[in-house]
């Protein structure tokens, strides 16, 4: 099986059942949360790269919610400032396994990349936000990396 380095923001209920998916598949996961990383624009296009700039955001952050920032209308260096300032707005999860890296969790994709088992494979999207209205047990806040201080120089390792 694989091991997985999978990038999340802790305490999120659809990243705990994504790894539990996986785990149960029998991966090794390794979970560290992406706001404790200082992403470099290089780094964070070798998980991006081939895919449509609205497609690398989380659409659960509040300012796309809200409007404040539309996707769609960024071009590719405008997208990742935003996505170094506040790692918050990143499709989540970001994976990597044997040099390969992912962006999101589409279980057919995933399935199809390093294999789920033969277990049951969940029908509704596990990438939406998993939680009730009534029930939060994450915030959608929006935050820099405590650790950024120049983030087109720095390196997640």
């Amino acid at each position: 099986m694989a091991v997985i380095q999978f990038y999340e923001k802790s305490g999120c209920s659809g990243n705990r059942k994504q790894k539990a998916l996986l785990e149960t598949a029998g991966h090794e996961v390794h979970a560290r949360d992406l706001r404790d990383v200082c992403w470099s624009r290089d780094r964070l296009l070798t998980f991006l790269a081939g895919l449509p700039v609205a497609q690398w955001f989380n659409r659960a952050a509040q300012s796309i919610k809200d409007g404040s920032i539309v996707p769609e209308e960024l071009d590719e260096a405008t997208a990742l400032g935003l996505l170094q300032e506040n790692p918050l707005l990143i499709r989540r999860p970001l994976m990597e396994s044997n040099g390969q890296r992912m962006v999101g969790f589409d279980t057919q994709a995933v399935d199809a990349w390093i294999g789920l088992g033969n277990q049951p494979l969940p029908t509704r999207n596990l990438e939406a936000c998993a939680h009730h209205a009534h029930e939060h047990d994450h915030d959608h806040g929006e935050g820099q990396s405590a650790r950024c201080h120049d983030p087109r120089a720095a390196s997640p390792h």
